[in-house]
């Protein structure tokens, strides 16, 4: 298993885990940022999801605050609690009780080596049909390498 996202709590948001960011730059899962992918299933397995931290506002509002932490602010992913809700049929909790239960989610998110591999398998056989360029010819072996901890 590995962690997924770091929480600041300075300037209350996270950041991709460097470990979990580097292997994603590896098995070439990153799109806007390395966790588009995992959005997706947080919002009913649909393209929603890979805009699940777009909200450059609220980051904005930290760029201050980052520079003196000598962060980029463009990596801080923030919780905007309207985009974990949708008006169809709720919402059931406020933006209070959304963000404080998205914070505990994704400061213990972990998921399985296994879980990441197969999202990096089928994104790279999607790419081999619809965009070679992207495509990773060696990713089995970057698999291994990353199994055997030698990346």
């Amino acid at each position: 298993m590995i962690k997924i996202f770091n929480y600041l709590e300075d300037l209350d948001c996270f950041v991709v885990h460097p470990d979990y960011k580097i292997i994603a730059h590896e098995l070439g899962l990153t799109e806007w940022h390395e966790t588009v992918w995992i959005g997706r299933y947080f919002t009913l397995d649909n393209d929603y999801g890979e805009h699940w931290f777009d909200n450059w506002q609220l980051r904005e509002s930290l760029e201050e605050k980052a520079k003196k932490l000598k962060l980029d602010s463009a990596e801080l992913l923030t919780i905007d609690a309207d985009r974990f809700k949708n008006d169809a049929d709720g919402p059931c909790h406020n933006n209070l009780e959304r963000t404080r239960f998205w914070k505990d989610v994704l400061s213990s998110l972990h998921l399985s080596y296994d879980t990441i591999f197969a999202e990096a398998r089928k994104i790279n056989l999607e790419r081999k049909e619809l965009d070679s360029a992207n495509y990773i010819p060696d990713l089995e072996e970057r698999i291994k390498n990353i199994q055997n901890g030698s990346r």
